[in-house]
């Protein structure tokens, strides 16, 4: 099968060739040495909800969360140290 590129330098595979469905990515390289175009399918990111219902450990066994706000230490620069009138 050939494919020609448009007047916008595109080029239309038809789904019989390469079937594909909308937001899959692939990956294009070109080739000097053998003047080719290389598309290759890049692998979908996993659903997130998926992996997490995957996981080996139930959500119930995680320690829980500390509301409270960090504690602020004071450092020896901040600290007044009022000096004696001479």
């Amino acid at each position: 099968m050939i494919v020609t590129l448009d007047s916008k330098r595109r080029v239309s595979i038809p789904a019989a060739l390469a079937p594909a469905t909308p937001g899959d990515e692939f990956d294009a390289r070109f080739d000097a040495e053998d003047d080719v175009v290389i598309l290759r399918r890049i692998a979908k990111k996993p659903d997130w909800l998926e992996v997490l219902k995957a996981c080996p450990v139930p959500m119930d066994d995680l320690p829980p969360r500390s509301r409270q706000l960090p504690k602020k230490l004071k450092s020896p620069a901040t600290t007044n140290i009022s000096a004696a009138p001479v």
